[in-house]
């Protein structure tokens, strides 16, 4: 996906955690704590995370969302995180056995927690209702026949939501679309799967249905598109009598300078007027699962330069010691990031390269159009940032790359909530 031009500015406060400070002397702290002392400290690879803006983040979700919004785990999720959303009012959408399992061993309550998923196993949902989560995004017939099952015995019904595929087509990159009709999540609105999905549950008496479920896409911009999503549902979901609409996540941040994403705010706020305008009663919950927007902000990833190879007339490559396996959302999406240097952030920067990482992948590119201070040398700490959203999370061992350790910071404090993976870590389950 192609952005804006690359920018020989100076790195600006929007693409930084809230708590990003520069002093006299040009260095970077976050959370009161100097970023290249804390590569120094701690070692790189290294994801570090503004406290503070996570909270501040979660606050806001609850205040434009209020009871029910939850936490898109699949953005970033470690116990430290878990705890720290519930704490601060949100509940949680996990997807899988794993994040649901992460998410109780932090004290998360079950009714706290949302379990999505397009392929629910009979281990998961069974796991779900031992665990008494607090709603069942219900995906496919397969999955009502499994609940069926499962629920027969049960001592009182459990909460379902439909996830509906409402055919909009959210102006994102194709991989991260998901409301369109060919889909591989939820059920067909046009083709009337989703009312025959709402048959069937009705029919189960271990079932309560609670209301409808959507997810248009990743990394939206355009806020229009959820007005969308609203208009296009409301006829259906008004016909049910259903107390629920959640509206899904995928509020888009900015990545790059000359971005601007919407807020969580104009983001409920034009969810709600929409339903106001379709007809959808006043009394119904309207939540939404925002992951992204909470997140990636908060978290940059440094790195220390290796290599530094000039090509003239072609391209400089700044090598550093991570790459695709901290980072697959440049390869996998083509997503552009911004680069600079911690201990120089005020200065401009006019020095095109091309940063890359240690993988055997011509195409291990973190950032193809990056731009940093002249006179780089080898052994100095580059940053990246708004990597707190789809980068530890997504991260592998590729090449067995031990994965980089996650530091939340605070009024000058530092805590390892992941601790840096060892070659021991990378043998533990050779048989």
């Amino acid at each position: 996906m192609t952005g804006p031009a690359p920018s020989e500015r100076p790195i600006g406060p929007d693409l930084l955690p809230d708590s990003a400070r520069i002093g006299a002397d040009g260095r970077m702290t976050v959370g009161g704590l100097d970023l290249v002392e804390l590569a120094e400290e701690f070692g790189t690879p290294l994801f570090v995370y503004d406290e503070g803006h996570l909270r501040a983040r979660c606050r806001e979700a609850l205040e434009a969302w209020g009871e029910g919004v939850a936490y898109a785990t699949k953005a970033f999720l470690c116990r430290a995180m878990a705890r720290l959303v519930h704490e601060e009012g949100l509940s949680l959408d996990v997807s899988t056995g794993g994040e649901l399992e992460v998410a109780l061993a932090a004290g998360v309550p079950g009714d706290r927690l949302v379990l999505h998923g397009n392929n629910k196993s009979h281990d998961e949902l069974a796991r779900a209702l031992e665990a008494q989560v607090g709603r069942i995004v219900v995906d496919s017939f397969d999955e009502i026949d499994r609940l069926d099952r499962l629920t027969v015995s049960l001592d009182r019904p459990v909460p379902v939501l439909v996830r509906v595929t409402p055919g909009v087509e959210a102006h994102t990159h194709e991989f991260v679309r998901t409301g369109q009709e060919d889909s591989k999540f939820g059920f067909g609105l046009a083709s009337g799967a989703a009312a025959e999905a709402v048959d069937r549950l009705r029919l189960l008496p271990g079932v309560d249905l609670l209301g409808i479920h959507a997810h248009i896409g990743s990394q939206v911009f355009r806020v229009d598109s959820f007005a969308e999503e609203v208009e296009v549902l409301a006829g259906f979901f008004r016909s049910l009598d259903l107390p629920e609409l959640c509206v899904g996540g995928g509020l888009g941040v900015a990545y790059v300078a000359g971005e601007e994403a919407p807020t969580l705010g104009s983001w409920a706020k034009t969810v709600r007027e929409a339903a106001t305008g379709a007809g959808i009663p006043p009394a119904t919950r309207i939540t939404a699962e925002p992951g992204r927007s909470i997140v990636a902000t908060a978290g940059l990833t440094l790195y220390t330069v290796g290599t530094v190879k000039d090509l003239p007339g072609i391209r400089t490559y700044v090598a550093v010691d991570g790459g695709m396996s901290d980072n697959p959302r440049p390869v996998l999406y083509g997503s552009g990031y911004e680069t600079f240097l911690p201990a120089r952030a005020a200065e401009p920067r006019p020095d095109p390269i091309t940063l890359v990482g240690k993988h055997c992948e011509s195409g291990d590119r973190i950032v193809a159009d990056g731009r940093l201070p002249e006179g780089l040398r080898v052994g100095d700490v580059l940053a990246t940032p708004v990597t707190g959203a789809y980068g530890y999370s997504m991260a592998s061992n590729y090449n067995k790359v031990p994965r980089p350790p996650v530091l939340f910071v605070t009024e000058g404090t530092a805590r390892v909530v992941v601790r840096r993976e060892t070659p021991e870590d990378l043998l533990r389950l050779d048989a």
